[in-house]
């Protein structure tokens, strides 16, 4: 019965999001509040189990980190002085964005540089009166492909890396590095096939741009100086953390913190509070709880042993059924909560007599992240840029998010499978 029920409401909820007909943070959270209402599991694994508060937090004190440095001006000035460097060109413009995303994704983390990139976006999309939406599925897409490259880019590679021990910074980038190379270039080419017609600037736009002094945006300077020095020391934070006995939460807890004690007498506090996105951090809880009871009841469970049983424990047939299976499920499901089920169910192999597990490994990881391109609630970053383009007037829907995410998805996949078949699985 309780199946059931955490199926129907979690299909419902879905639905409704997919729909967009109501606020999704209200539809999520509302499906959370009812699967505990009809009892598939108590407040306390709510909210000691299932909500992920790190990711909550560290969304909130980047949001904060964002909204203060924006105020400097800061934004605005490296949005101009870009568009600047290329001439106004919407093309090269969009490769530069697409290329400092998806290299930031990979040794800071997808979400820090999806808030960090995206204000300049807007900022750049305005001032050239360009539409936004290509420029903004397309810094999606290389976060998320970036983030896939090194153990801290992406949640379900930093759980791999805490659940195997022998698996080091230096191994994710050099076994995943190459692939995620390739499928970056392929995805950006055929990125900017499909919205070549609408990048597209005039003449006069572009003339104006030359003549905008870059530095008559930057507002603030005192200001400027102390949140460009807490965010690039929070950064450092980030690219080292691997070395030091703190998670990524709490540098960028302690950043957030640092920066509006030492701004507190230059801005309103309220006013800060005010722009951090409330509707996708409680889209967050809501969806955290809802796919809490489908684990709660064994759904995801059963579905990841469900793969070992159909593959009979052979590591080729069983890797790329990873790669497949985590990478369209997360694509629909969230990545975390899958990955965190199939961690265990991989380490179970070892009872089995299967020594290497280290392919599986790099299936789940390309699955998992690679797959949450798909949807637009696959995956972090790509919630978080929702919520950012519906704050600026700038939204996409659902199903326009899946025209270009589900054949990138595709596409990445395809490639995964020649590349692991090729560097690991010809062997067995």
């Amino acid at each position: 019965m309780e199946l059931t029920l955490a199926l129907v409401i979690f299909v419902i909820c879905y639905l409704l999001i997919m729909a967009e007909t109501f606020n999704r943070a209200v539809v999520a959270c509302l499906g959370g509040v009812l699967m505990l209402f009809v009892g598939i599991y108590p407040l306390d694994a709510a909210f000691l189990q299932y909500i992920d508060w790190h990711t909550i937090t560290l969304l909130l004190s980047m949001m904060i980190l964002v909204s203060i440095t924006s105020q400097s001006g800061f934004f605005e000035y490296m949005a101009i002085r870009l568009a600047q460097k290329v001439d106004g060109r919407p093309i090269p413009l969009l490769i530069v964005v697409a290329g400092i995303t998806a290299i930031g994704s990979a040794f800071l983390n997808n979400v820090t540089m999806v808030l960090l990139i995206v204000p300049i976006v807007l900022t750049l999309t305005n001032l050239l009166k360009l539409n936004a939406v290509p420029f903004l599925l397309t810094l999606v897409m290389a976060s998320n492909i970036g983030g896939t490259a090194t153990l801290i880019g992406d949640p379900p590679n930093l759980m791999i890396g805490q659940a195997v021990a022998h698996l080091s910074f230096n191994d994710f980038l050099l076994h995943l590095g190459p692939i995620v190379a390739v499928i970056f270039f392929v995805v950006l080419i055929g990125l900017i096939l499909y919205y070549r017609r609408q990048l597209s600037v005039t003449a006069e736009d572009r003339s104006r741009l030359r003549g905008v002094d870059p530095t008559s945006y930057l507002k603030n300077r005192p200001l400027l100086i102390k949140s460009m020095t807490v965010l690039t020391l929070t950064t450092i934070g980030f690219t080292i953390q691997p070395f030091l006995p703190v998670e990524l939460t709490s540098i960028a807890m302690a950043g957030a913190l640092l920066l509006m004690l030492i701004t507190q007498n230059e801005q309103d506090m309220e006013g800060v509070f005010r722009s951090v996105e409330w509707v996708t951090l409680f889209f967050f809880i809501g969806l955290f709880m809802l796919v809490g009871g489908i684990k709660e009841v064994g759904i995801i469970d059963e579905i990841a042993k469900a793969i070992i049983y159909y593959t009979e424990g052979d590591i080729p047939k069983t890797s790329l059924f990873i790669l497949w299976g985590s990478g369209i499920l997360s694509g629909f499901v969230d990545n975390i909560p899958f990955v965190a089920a199939m961690i265990p169910v991989i380490l179970e192999f070892q009872e089995y007599g299967v020594g290497e597990l280290d392919p599986l490994w790099w299936s789940l990881a390309l699955g998992a992240c690679l797959g949450g391109n798909a949807t637009v609630i696959g995956a972090t970053a790509n919630v978080i840029v929702a919520g950012l383009a519906v704050q600026a007037k700038q939204s996409f829907s659902y199903l326009e998010f899946l025209k270009v995410g589900a054949p990138v998805a595709l596409v990445s996949f395809l490639l995964c499978t020649v590349y692991l078949y090729i560097r690991y699985l010809i062997y067995f």
